[in-house]
């Protein structure tokens, strides 16, 4: 206890950090020791599968009936794309990326508003919970590029408007850097990670638990409410899919790695960067900031009250803000 006070506060709190550090690696640790070998994503058991699609199911059934369901080769894999008949036919679609362990219905409160401005086709992430099909190893960025710039290309549209969701966000400034040539005519992130900035410590020290298929689903809930600002998850469609998916599907993709702001100086399309204010999954004021330094102010949306969650908290602004982004850039 002497020894205690005497220790300065900043080397009294990196000493704390450390140790929590050393707690996380223990538990990632006992993890990894636990994981079977597959090389490649795939749900864990007959039993996982069976509830993993009744939950998937479920949370469709909230959005309209799609005009068309396909399934695409690539060289990693199988993706589902969707296609949902809009407004207007002869403009450029949307295709919207999900966040991880969502899913394409986490769309669901966005596409009455979407659909009103033009077509709108959505994914499951290859490697994610969903209904893709992973079969063999996505081991770099530039492999996670390569399987969506193929869907892309395998899919009757000639060009895109791609809208990505958290790292559905980063999935898309990943395809442009990597594959700048890709049939993309702008990107919408919304609030993504890994783009301007690291998941904060905290963040990362709370998903941990929830990444523990075994852990219990009060857990899993638990993480998934404070992404969303503290609502209630419990016997919501879309919840309940993400919290199956978390707990019956096993992911082997290499963390994304946080994009260096040269990069994204560098990307040739428009976009369009909507930052949640209440967001925990990056610093909100420093995202602002960085987005309006490399993007331009007048290319950026603040929505101060928003957490994570946003793309459901407010479909109707995010579906305003981006019609008026496409009239301005002319697409």
């Amino acid at each position: 206890m002497i020894q205690d006070a005497v220790v300065p506060p900043v080397r009294r709190r990196r000493r704390v950090l450390l140790a929590a550090l050393a707690a996380v690696v223990v538990v990632l640790v006992a993890v990894l020791a636990g994981r079977d070998s597959s090389p490649v994503g795939h749900v864990t058991s007959a039993e996982g599968a069976d509830r993993y699609r009744a939950a998937y199911d479920r949370a469709m059934a909230d959005l309209p009936p799609p005009a068309a369901v396909l399934d695409v080769r690539t060289a990693f894999g199988v993706v589902r794309a969707y296609r949902f008949a809009g407004a207007d036919p002869s403009a450029t679609p949307l295709l919207l990326l999900p966040g991880t362990a969502s899913g394409a219905p986490v769309f669901a409160d966005n596409m009455p508003s979407l659909l009103a401005l033009r077509d709108v086709w959505l994914v499951d992430l290859l490697g994610e919970p969903g209904m893709s099909v992973q079969d063999r190893p996505i081991t770099t960025d530039a492999d996670k590029a390569a399987w969506l710039d193929e869907t892309l290309r395998g899919l009757p549209p000639q060009r895109f408007h791609l809208l990505g969701l958290s790292i559905g966000g980063w999935t898309a400034v990943n395809l442009v850097i990597h594959a700048p040539d890709a049939p993309v005519a702008s990107l919408t992130l919304l609030d993504p990670v890994q783009v301007y900035g690291d998941i904060p410590l905290w963040t990362a020290l709370r998903s941990v638990p929830a990444a523990v298929s075994w852990f219990p689903r009060s857990w899993r809930d638990g993480f998934n409410s404070y992404t969303a600002g503290g609502a209630p998850v419990q016997d919501v469609p879309v919840a309940d899919m993400i919290e199956a998916g978390m707990s019956t599907y096993a992911m082997r993709l290499p963390q994304p790695s946080l994009v260096p702001e040269d990069r994204l100086r560098a990307i040739r399309v428009p976009v369009l960067a909507i930052v949640a204010g209440r967001s925990v999954m990056h610093d909100p004021a420093t995202s602002i900031t960085t987005a309006e330094r490399v993007f331009g102010p007048e290319n950026v949306r603040v929505y101060p009250d928003a957490s994570h969650a946003i793309n459901g908290e407010q479909p109707d602004r995010v579906a305003a803000d981006v019609a008026a982004f496409l009239a301005r850039i002319g697409s």
